[in-house]
């Protein structure tokens, strides 16, 4: 690792010599610095679901059928069918899991390469906290840095082609997800049917023919 840093340090130093102001240099090269790494990371998982889509899909697929069948079953009180289609509802439900999981590490794998270039340049350099005796190193202002890098990417990639076409394919996943049935939509049904019938029962001719 040693020797990537010692190549990528000409290209990465420069970000830190553009005012001449020490201190107003390190947060505007740590700011460019971790706003690679953000990019980086969201084109890492962009690629990541594009080559992964149709597996990913299919579990999404999977997740709502078998979840629609499970909650279908148990409010027609089939509990075998419940169980058959609880099970496989569970089991890709975990693969999607850990899918998900996996395209969030590949937003995360650049932010130590941006933590072990700035050890390598920075490991000696740290910052008198104001009105304390406390100092801190270069992570303490790299992770907020990070945080607003995230953010201000957040709102350009909304224009860019490329990301713009990835959060439709993500919109379309979504909608299935939208037709995905719960338990509480029983409840919800029988608390409603519960309270037609308890209505029926006020204004019929055995009620009070009053309606509260």
């Amino acid at each position: 690792m040693q020797a990537i840093y010692v190549f990528l340090d000409p290209f990465i130093i420069g970000f830190y010599r553009i005012t001449g102001y020490t201190f107003l240099d390190f947060l505007i090269g740590t700011f460019i610095l971790a706003m690679i790494a953000v990019v980086i990371g969201e084109f890492t998982i962009s690629i990541a679901y594009l080559a992964n889509r149709k597996d990913i899909d299919k579990n999404t697929d999977e997740v709502v059928r078998y979840q629609n069948i499970s909650v279908d079953a148990i409010e027609s009180g089939n509990k075998k069918a419940y169980t058959a289609a609880n099970k496989v509802a569970n089991e890709a439900f975990g693969k999607s899991f850990f899918q998900q999981l996996a395209l969030a590490t590949g937003f995360l794998w650049p932010i130590p390469f941006a933590l072990g270039w700035m050890q390598y340049r920075f490991s000696d350099v740290e910052f008198r906290v104001v009105f304390t005796d406390h100092s801190v190193g270069y992570a303490f202002a790299f992770f907020p840095l990070l945080a607003g890098a995230y953010m201000v990417f957040k709102r350009i990639k909304r224009k860019i082609p490329y990301f713009q076409g990835i959060k439709r394919m993500l919109d379309e996943a979504e909608k299935r997800h939208e037709n995905m049935r719960s338990f509480a939509d029983l409840i919800a049904g029988k608390e409603k049917t519960q309270k037609r019938f308890t209505l029926s029962r006020q204004v019929s001719p055995g009620g009070s023919g009053k309606m509260v």
